[in-house]
Parts: structure tokens; sequence; C-alpha cells
């Protein structure tokens, strides 16, 4: 018997949705080092403004960044830990794989 509601699972499986994108990836693992603004990230990712901007309204809406005001500057993080262990975990695999 599953014990997890539809919901539960419906929200799950978006993370995972999200998380397969390799844009959207690479903007989370710039993010494993601490806040950044979307110029960083473009930098980081050599993605252009609007595409991370675009990337980062989809990572908010499933909850896996927040972000906060600094002045004039959005300053981008990981929502959670939980984030920052899908993220690990998923290197982590890859690494045993031997695909690193």
């Amino acid at each position: 018997m599953n014990i997890y509601s539809y919901k539960a699972i419906l929200s799950a499986t978006e993370i995972f949705s999200a998380l397969a994108d390799s844009t959207r990836f690479r903007i989370l693992l710039a993010l494993l080092e601490g806040e950044l603004c979307v110029s960083d990230l473009v930098c980081a990712t050599s993605v252009s403004q609007s595409a991370v901007s675009h990337q980062l309204r989809f990572l908010r809406d499933r909850r896996l960044v927040k972000v906060r005001r600094d002045g004039q500057r959005m300053l981008y993080s990981l929502a959670d830990d939980h984030v920052r262990s899908l993220i690990e975990l998923a290197l982590d695999h890859v690494a045993e794989e031997g695909e690193l």
C-alpha cells in the first residue's frame, strides 16, 4: 500500500522534472557555493540573462530556490539542504558509475 498522497507524488515528480534540464541543473550546481545574483549565474552557466531569469522563476515555483533582496540586487540560493542533497546524490551516483 502506498502511504503517499497523489499530490505528494505529483510534487515529487515535478522536482525531478525540474532537475532533468541541464541549464536548471547548472544553476543549482552554481548555487551550491552560496547566494548568487542573476549576473553571477549568467557567468557561471554561460546562458543569457533572460534564460537564467526564466529558469530561476521555474525553480522558484517548484520551491527549489529562494530569493532575497539586497538593496537593488536579488540574491538566489538553494531553498534548503534537501535540494543540496538531491544534487549531491545525483553527482555521487554518476561518479559511482564512472561517468565523471
